[in-house]
């Protein structure tokens, strides 16, 4: 807990939200982990974050266990249930985090325009399998860059 009280005590900015984070539930169980985030309350927690709840009860439990506002982390394919953001909110939970979703998202994306690419041997601008070209000129902010080099260009 001293760590929790240091980053209390170095806080500067009221804005500045200090998370709590425990992963003992995997290890030491559920009451561990329970036990642990009253003390990280207790040091100052602003947020507490009980990594890897392992069943829709567990997720349902916590909120109401504290008067911190709660993390949950929701891992597809990982330990906690994946519930819709609307329904944790109802639950209690004040920050929703859905980790590697948008990388799981691109990897599968890669995998099926490498796939079009190996069987037809060529990959055309479709929506369904890429981006447009004028979302990725977007994305990078192209349009500042061209302005930049024509500012500057000699």
């Amino acid at each position: 807990m001293g760590k929790i009280k240091a980053a209390v005590d170095a806080r500067t900015d009221p804005d500045f939200l200090i998370i709590a984070r425990t992963d003992s539930r995997a290890v030491h169980g559920f009451d561990h982990a329970i036990e642990r985030a009253r003390r990280f309350a207790e040091a100052g927690a602003d947020v507490l974050f009980i990594e890897a709840t392992q069943d829709g009860d567990e997720v349902s439990r916590l909120p109401p266990m504290f008067e911190l506002p709660q993390l949950v982390n929701l891992v597809i394919g990982g330990k906690t249930p994946v519930l819709a953001a609307a329904e944790l909110g109802r639950l209690g939970y004040g920050i929703v985090l859905y980790a590697n979703a948008a990388l799981q998202g691109a990897v599968a994306g890669m995998q099926r325009a490498l796939r079009t690419l190996q069987k037809e041997g060529r990959l055309d601008e479709d929506a369904a399998i890429v981006a447009p070209f004028a979302e990725r000129q977007r994305l990078v902010d192209k349009a500042l860059y061209d302005a930049l080099e024509a500012k500057y260009a000699s």
